[in-house]
């Protein structure tokens, strides 16, 4: 099998016409399956979770094992997609190829990275050391039984990577422009401030609020968290929501709240901002529930950025820039086992109507895919 335009682009297809609105399972991981099997890799698969939180996610590894000794490359994503929402030119499920374009949810996020990776593995020799995959259906939902399940499941059996190279589409204006070397953290925070109700006109007999929440935000709102570093950008606070839900215009309300989210570097954790964001609920009379998605992290510029870096300059002409902006993704789990960098598509059509790639940069992906997996196991690039 030869990583051309027709087969990786076949593969993409193949991926696109199996639904996989997040949380993913069974017809998606079939296919993939079947496009690894007969290249000599060992897949395991296992579901987690339930309905109650949010249902049951289907999770993959695969690894084709290299000579004992030998450095281990793995090759990290997702198939599990946005639900696609209407208006689409052609079904959104229904692979179609107009022109230079190949249109379907999950072109560019991320099957038609997916699709790059197994055509790059069927030209990495299985001598030049172990190839794995790791793959779940839930990196598009809550991300509570994906990745960080995978993870578990290869602790107990001690498996680790040497390297990871996650297929998010990392492009901007065109393929290898970017790369994601690190991704600030995330932290929701849910306020809430309790009062008394009662009548406009007798305030003496009620507690208002909404005036406690207002000082609560504006102070929220006016903190400075940093000045960025040298990889990131500042950290931002947003205020998301407001709710009093009060219909009536006489009443005043008993109970006041609001959202707020924070992005965060490596300046911060989340456990810090949540205690942050407490303190002062708190003496605004208020409460503060915080839920963290994930802690920045960092893969500072070294040997395997330069490595990622040959491969798509050598292949498009263009030297990708190392960011850490946009939002999370799964490397933000996959940092705790081994160095991770993203790099993928163009991600101008994402989670938009009419999400498409270019048939071209399908083909380039997979080559790039390919000499950086081979340079990887052939220890052009170290870790300590």
């Amino acid at each position: 099998m030869t990583a051309t335009i027709s087969d990786t682009a076949v593969l993409a297809e193949k991926l696109i016409a199996a639904p996989s609105v997040t949380p993913a399972t069974g017809l998606v991981f079939d296919v993939l399956e079947g496009m690894l099997a007969p290249l000599g890799f060992a897949v395991q698969r296992f579901s987690r979770g339930d309905a109650a939180d949010g249902g049951a996610v289907e999770n993959l590894f695969a690894c084709r094992a290299g000579p004992e000794g030998s450095r281990h490359f793995a090759f990290a994503g997702h198939v599990d997609v946005v639900p696609p929402g209407e208006g689409w030119t052609s079904a959104p499920f229904a692979p179609e190829r107009r022109g230079e374009l190949l249109y379907g949810r999950g072109a560019v996020d991320m099957k038609g990275a997916i699709a790059a990776m197994v055509a790059a593995a069927s030209e990495v020799p299985q001598e030049a050391g172990t190839l794995s995959f790791i793959v779940t259906g839930d990196e598009e939902g809550p991300a509570l039984h994906g990745t960080r399940a995978l993870i578990d499941w290869m602790r107990e059996r001690e498996i680790r990577p040497d390297l990871c190279l996650v297929g998010e589409p990392t492009s901007v204006n065109r393929l290898g422009d970017m790369m994601k070397i690190g991704r600030r953290g995330s932290v929701n925070v849910w306020l809430e401030v309790e009062g008394t109700q009662g009548h406009v006109a007798y305030p003496h007999n009620a507690d208002n609020p909404i005036p406690k929440l207002v000082a609560m935000l504006a102070e929220l709102d006016a903190l400075v968290l940093d000045e960025g570093t040298e990889w990131f950008q500042p950290s931002n606070l947003e205020v998301t929501d407001l709710e009093v839900g009060n219909p009536a215009h006489n009443v005043i309300p008993a109970k006041a709240r609001a959202r707020i989210s924070i992005r965060f570097n490596d300046r911060h954790s989340g456990a810090s901002l949540e205690a942050k964001v407490a303190e002062i609920a708190e003496r605004h009379g208020g409460r503060a529930l915080a839920v963290i998605s994930g802690e920045p992290f960092l893969t500072p510029p070294g040997e395997f950025s330069a490595l990622i870096a040959a491969a798509v300059e050598a292949e498009t002409g263009v030297v990708p820039e190392a960011s850490t902006s946009g939002g999370t993704s799964d490397a933000r789990f996959l940092k705790d086992l081994c160095p991770v960098i993203e790099f993928g598509l163009v991600n101008a059509t994402m989670h938009k109507r009419d999400e498409a790639v270019a048939l071209g940069d399908l083909d380039a992906l997979g080559r790039i895919y390919a000499a950086i997996a081979v340079a990887a196991l052939r220890g052009d690039t170290h870790t300590d």
